[in-house]
């Protein structure tokens, strides 16, 4: 006897939306984004690709020519290597150059970043902090007259400076380029917004419930969560101070505590003066040596710039 044929529905045929509980599928022609990837934009690209060109090509510039001597300079393209490797010549004329000036130039440039700098940036982090976690009368007066110091541009206050500096027998000393620096608008304001963010005021509290005092609380808890914010300040005020020129060109005249920018600017205009020997190759190459620790310090310090320190330690 036959038995009777059953039919297997075909599961492959598409279900019709009127049938009821099925689930149409929508098929598109579109890449859905994955949650957590960035989405791929070819303009931006194009414009960080532009922006990363216009940034790097004066340091390619700077190393080519710096591997070129005095005549390579003038008859050779600028992105290109001449037929002469200068480089390691060109280091040691510069560091040999009038009995070895660029050395003192360089040390003194060392001198007013450590005192300078780091003066400025202790002062922002010891300032932000007490701005930012302590109350007390004039508290919004503060406020107001850093950010009114913040707008005022340095070259505003150059002259006052001088005359304040010369009155007090200053100038011409390194004094007169160390105390200036060490005033940071920018970076104690940048500490105070800082702190009152990555400084949880429950774990100050908790420090001195358990009998911590205000220093230890600062140097156990408070410093370890400002790491971040220090070294943004710390950079920040190495960087204008290692670059400074107007400042110590109105307030040095001695040429033994100049710095790099004004003993490299001295050599620049040899070439203008009469009977002035032009050492184009050695401002070059002084020029390289002179960015190096800034790419260096960036270098090392960029671990440090790191968020999130507080993250979990207090529950809300």
């Amino acid at each position: 006897m036959a038995s009777p044929v059953t039919t297997v529905p075909d599961r492959s045929a598409t279900t019709s939306p009127s049938t009821p509980g099925a689930v149409p599928r929508l098929r598109t022609g579109r890449r859905r984004h994955t949650p957590g990837r960035p989405r791929r934009s070819v303009p931006l690209t194009l414009l960080t690709g532009l922006v990363l060109l216009y940034s790097l090509l004066p340091l390619v510039w700077l190393v080519i020519s710096a591997t070129k001597s005095q005549s390579g300079l003038a008859h050779s393209f600028g992105l290109w290597f001449d037929g002469h490797f200068a480089l390691w010549d060109n280091i040691r004329q510069t560091f040999t150059y009038h009995d070895g000036v660029f050395a003192r130039w360089l040390l003194n440039t060392l001198l007013y970043v450590v005192l300078g700098a780091g003066g400025a940036t202790l002062l922002a982090v010891l300032g932000g902090y007490a701005l930012a976690k302590f109350s007390f009368p004039g508290r919004r007066a503060v406020f107001a007259v850093v950010i009114g110091a913040v707008a005022v541009p340095g070259t505003a206050l150059a002259v006052p400076t001088f005359l304040m500096f010369s009155n007090m027998g200053l100038t011409n000393t390194p004094w007169a380029v160390i105390i200036p620096s060490l005033i940071s608008p920018f970076g104690l304001y940048l500490m105070w917004v800082f702190a009152s963010e990555a400084i949880p005021t429950e774990l100050m509290e908790a420090a001195r419930i358990d009998g911590a005092g205000e220093a230890r609380t600062f140097f156990t808890i408070a410093l370890p969560l400002l790491a971040p914010g220090i070294v943004t300040v710390l950079l920040f005020s190495m960087v204008a101070t290692w670059n400074n020129y107007f400042l110590p060109l109105i307030m040095i005249k001695d040429p033994d505590w100049y710095p790099l920018t004004l003993g490299l600017n001295s050599w620049n205009a040899q070439a203008e003066t009469a009977g002035g020997q032009p050492v184009f190759h050695l401002v070059v190459t002084g020029s390289l040596i002179t960015v190096l620790p800034l790419i260096a310090a960036f270098l090392l310090l960029q671990k440090h710039w790191r968020s999130g320190l507080a993250a979990g330690s207090v529950k809300e």
